[in-house]
């Protein structure tokens, strides 16, 4: 079991301008709902940019402290978009 908060730590280890939003969907600290907001987004594919957030999480994947993730991934500017609409 992982907790949220060690999950935001991970990927703001790997993505320090990240703004992180995790979401347990169970209450088991294994399934997760991960929202990602970051510059390093720019200028890639959603699939680019999921692979940056899994490289992050890819010890507590490899163990399946983490067993499901649901992932957003946004850049600045279309996170804007998005809570502007």
């Amino acid at each position: 079991m992982i907790s949220p908060q060690q999950v935001e730590e991970m990927i703001k280890a790997q993505m320090p301008d990240a703004q992180v939003k995790v979401e347990d969907l169970t209450g088991g600290g294994d399934h997760y709902q991960v929202s990602v907001v970051s510059s390093q987004f720019a200028g890639k594919g959603l699939v680019k940019q999921h692979q940056l957030v899994y490289g992050a999480l890819k010890q507590a994947m490899s163990t399946e402290a983490i067993h499901a993730l649901a992932l957003k991934t946004y850049t600045p500017e279309t996170w804007q978009a998005t809570a502007t609409s």
